[in-house]
């Protein structure tokens, strides 16, 4: 969504150029600052307009405009848990049953769509840029930046981690380190070979609480790869529960349990480090409960 910032320049940054600032102070990419360089009023000194190349003293004020770009997808409206929202991101507990863009096989049932509805309701006709993506199946915190700003800084700088339910007993924790391709290219379909594999991959994951026959685990990755988790823990012979694609158990879940249970950032304008937590969704926890009991019968 278009977005007005102003940053006031530090004594370091005295006698340097505007376009030096926004790129090494305020984080602003080369391509942003051609941007908003041809956009009217796009940067001001002190309320005047300004140059790339105008220098600055201690204590002016900078004031960028970012103008929004890109189309926004068809608004329609549907329940979304937000975990938290302000002018430049807004974090959400996805659900597993929604897909996260528009696709042949899904139209107006995604989170884009839930996402421009929500915005357009405060007035916002903007693009929708989700910091990394969750395979439908995949529940858990989405990080949707609502500026370009937003979506270059915290591109690659977004630190998450997952809950599994997986079959197996493990303990302890351990890593996967495999690479993976993609056998048929007409399908999403991943697989892991030394040998084949065009996309180095590391997972590490940690035994959260063990009940015969099935593991709750928490995962971090190295990597971001379509289907990581999903494909390295089948490989390792811990498929994902309800995993019907990469043989996992518990298949009459209807969808694998993977969910991100929380993200660590740095605010792209206010440079705050947050964490953001999204409880399980009831299916998930549904299905601890089963393998507890089952556990606790045996």
């Amino acid at each position: 969504m278009p977005r007005e910032i102003s940053y006031t320049v530090t004594q370091e940054y005295d006698g340097e150029k505007v376009a030096h600032f926004l790129r090494v102070h305020c984080g602003f990419s080369a391509r942003i600052i051609r941007s908003i360089k041809f956009t009217p009023d796009g940067m001001k000194l002190n309320g005047i307009k300004t140059r790339t190349v105008d220098r600055l003293k201690t204590g002016d004020i900078v004031t960028v405009f970012l103008p929004d770009s890109g189309d926004a997808p068809t608004p329609i409206k549907a329940d979304i848990k937000i975990i938290y929202e302000d002018d430049d991101i807004l974090v959400i507990n996805k659900s597993p049953f929604m897909a996260m863009h528009p696709t042949h096989n899904h139209q107006g049932d995604t989170l884009a769509n839930a996402v421009a509805s929500h915005l357009a309701e405060r007035g916002i006709n903007s693009s929708f840029r989700s910091v990394g993506r969750l395979d439908k199946g995949t529940s858990g915190v989405v990080v949707c930046a609502l500026n370009s700003l937003s979506a270059c800084r915290l591109s690659g700088n977004i630190k998450k981690e997952y809950m599994a339910l997986v079959q197996g007993d493990l303990s302890g924790s351990g890593s996967i380190d495999v690479p993976i391709y993609r056998p048929d290219p007409m399908k999403t379909l991943r697989a892991c070979s030394y040998e084949k594999g065009t996309e180095s991959a590391l997972t590490h994951w940690t035994a959260e609480e063990n009940f015969d026959g099935a593991t709750l685990i928490r995962l971090n990755l190295e990597t971001g790869r379509t289907h990581q988790i999903r494909v390295h823990m089948a490989y390792s012979g811990h498929p994902l529960a309800g995993d019907d694609m990469y043989g996992g158990f518990m298949t009459e879940i209807g969808h694998h349990l993977l969910h991100c249970r929380s993200c660590r950032l740095t605010h792209p304008v206010t440079n705050e480090e947050m964490i953001f937590e999204a409880p399980l969704w009831d299916d998930f926890k549904k299905a601890v409960e089963k393998v507890k009991k089952t556990h606790q019968a045996e």
